[in-house]
């Protein structure tokens, strides 16, 4: 991208311009060169690193009382309860009609679930093992398949840290059911279906398969999975999580998929927390085709993918802001998205707090204004690759008597569309 796609003397990490956003619609504006400039704005406080494992008062901990007056179970892996403070409710009622086109109001149900990753408060997904990040993805599928067999849209997030309004540190996400498709659904459920319409494929396979062979923006990748930092990304150190097969939803994914999945969201949290050595925050989601009514109809032209959208830019404390232009006119980045690529793809995958329990060090940035040529007193070489082991999880926690679903195999004749873009070993 520095020179090709250009005019002569064209560079993308030095020249302004404006990237187009196929998903949303949209442009964003590409200014890398303003990432040099002195930085005199608010700081923010990192987040605590004395958290403590059990807290009787954390609402969220195994056998601690919730607002409402409920004891939790003393849980020892995931655990999913109804919201006590939720934002939509099954049964309320709907409005009126309204007397005029500018004032208009429409029903709005739901289920909001909130689910706990781990017991302990002290850890986050990109220390948890495989086993255990395996469990939280199945724990998704279950409630994605459950609550999305009523619902139309189910929609599975997490705030980490402060800084994305999450309050409480304890490892959770959230799980929200709505009776309708909200916005950014009903906009990638148009551009993906334009996207197929005009060119035949899902838009996001092709993405994919397009980025496997550019590499310049792959951060990490498997047999089943691969990360980039989106031609289009707004947020610095925004990623694409993406599966090489034509996949449409959580619950469709195969046994291996779900190991392989669990594996490449772990090496690309720990590189998160090791571009600053924070943990690092971020909100992400699933998206997915919707479901409810639409599962009878023809979804092929959505693929599953997750958003994952980290603040921070220059260090730990300070983060992007989205005022002003952003909010009045569009988005806007300061650095190119290979340059946040390339920072990321270089860092190693032990996690420094394991790399300071085993005196080995860990990397320390030198600072410098140049994003793309990021130097460091210590970069080791990845080390290889875990292969994942196949975890064998007793049967649902979250409804009991049922076993876990969806645990075929890729090449079952219910599969699907098998398509596979390549991949390196």
């Amino acid at each position: 991208m520095e020179e090709a796609g250009g005019g002569r003397g064209f560079s993308a990490s030095e020249h302004q311009h404006c990237r187009y956003n196929p998903l949303r619609d949209e442009w964003v504006l590409v200014s890398a060169h303003r990432v040099r400039r002195p930085w005199r704005g608010q700081l923010e406080q990192p987040p605590a690193e004395d958290v403590p494992r059990w807290d009787p008062a954390n609402p969220l901990c195994p056998g601690a009382t919730r607002a409402n007056g409920e004891v939790n179970p003393q849980y020892e892996g995931t655990f999913v309860f109804p919201n006590d403070f939720p934002a939509l409710q099954p049964d309320s009622p709907a409005p009126g009609d309204s007397d005029h086109p500018l004032f208009q109001a429409a029903a709005a149900r739901g289920v909001c679930k909130v689910m706990c990753f781990h017991p302990w408060s002290d850890l986050t997904m990109p220390l948890m093992s495989l086993t255990e990040i395996r469990a939280v993805i199945d724990t998704w599928a279950e409630l994605a398949a459950e609550l999305g067999a009523s619902y139309p849209w189910v929609q599975i997030f997490e705030n980490k840290g402060e800084m994305m309004g999450c309050s409480n540190p304890h490892p959770h996400c959230q799980v929200w059911a709505s009776s309708f498709l909200p916005n950014e659904a009903r906009l990638e459920e148009r551009t993906q279906w334009q996207y197929r319409d005009q060119h035949g494929v899902p838009m996001l396979l092709e993405y994919a398969e397009q980025e496997a062979r550019r590499k310049e923006r792959l951060v990490v990748e498997n047999k089943d999975w691969l990360v980039v930092v989106p031609y289009w990304a707004t947020w610095p150190f925004q990623t694409l999580l993406l599966p090489r097969r034509h996949v449409l939803r959580l619950q469709d994914l195969c046994d291996r998929e779900r190991d392989s999945l669990a594996s490449i969201m772990q090496r690309l949290l720990i590189k998160y927390d090791n571009l600053f050595q924070v943990s690092f925050p971020y909100s992400m989601g699933w998206h997915g085709a919707p479901t409810g009514p639409h599962l009878q109809e023809d979804c092929g032209h959505w693929q599953l993918h997750a958003h994952y959208y980290p603040p921070l830019l220059r260090s730990a404390t300070v983060r992007k802001f989205m005022v002003g232009y952003e909010m009045l006119a569009q988005a806007q980045r300061d650095l190119t998205p290979e340059q946040a690529a390339e920072r990321l793809r270089s860092l190693p995958e032990v996690h420094y707090k394991q790399r300071r329990r085993d005196g080995e060090g860990s990397p320390k940035f030198l600072g410098g204004g140049d994003w793309g040529n990021p130097t460091t007193a210590f970069i080791p070489s990845p080390p290889p690759r875990n292969k994942c082991k196949r975890s064998h999880l007793a049967p649902s926690r979250l409804f009991p008597g049922k076993a876990a679903t969806n645990r075929f195999k890729c090449g079952d004749p219910d599969w699907g569309t098998s398509r596979r873009i390549g991949a390196s070993p």
